[in-house]
């Protein structure tokens, strides 16, 4: 798996324009997963997005629809959770039968390393 980034947006306009120019070969985690700060991620695993994580990686549910039930929430609630959770690299929606996704924990530890005396944090997924 690609190791998710974290990189202001003026700093990601910025090495975009250069590559553009030629000033600058084309990053190799292009299309990867980034986060504008290590807040960012931070704010995306609150307690009720761990314990759906939990819950995912426990029970292996046999959908979104299943998760949504076992949760006692309301599976549009429970979709667009896990779409930002896939979107982040943390979790994989698998194509089921029909239209059924069926989600599955990709990453069971974020580490962030934050620089207190910058503002070019690092994270990464295991």
């Amino acid at each position: 798996m690609m190791q998710p980034k974290i990189q202001h947006l003026q700093e990601l306009k910025a090495e975009m324009l250069a590559v553009v120019r030629g000033e600058r070969a084309v990053p190799t985690n292009v299309g990867g997963v980034a986060y504008e700060s290590a807040g960012a991620v931070l704010r995306l695993l609150t307690s009720e997005n761990r314990e759906l994580l939990a819950a995912i990686d426990r029970t292996h549910p046999e959908s979104v629809a299943a998760l949504a039930r076992q949760l006692h929430r309301a599976e549009p609630n429970v979709s667009r959770t896990l779409s930002k959770l896939e979107a982040c690299g943390l979790v994989r929606l698998r194509e089921g039968k029909g239209k059924t996704k069926i989600p599955e924990v990709l990453a069971r530890r974020i580490t962030v390393d934050i620089d207190v005396f910058g503002t070019h944090d690092r994270g990464s997924l295991a």
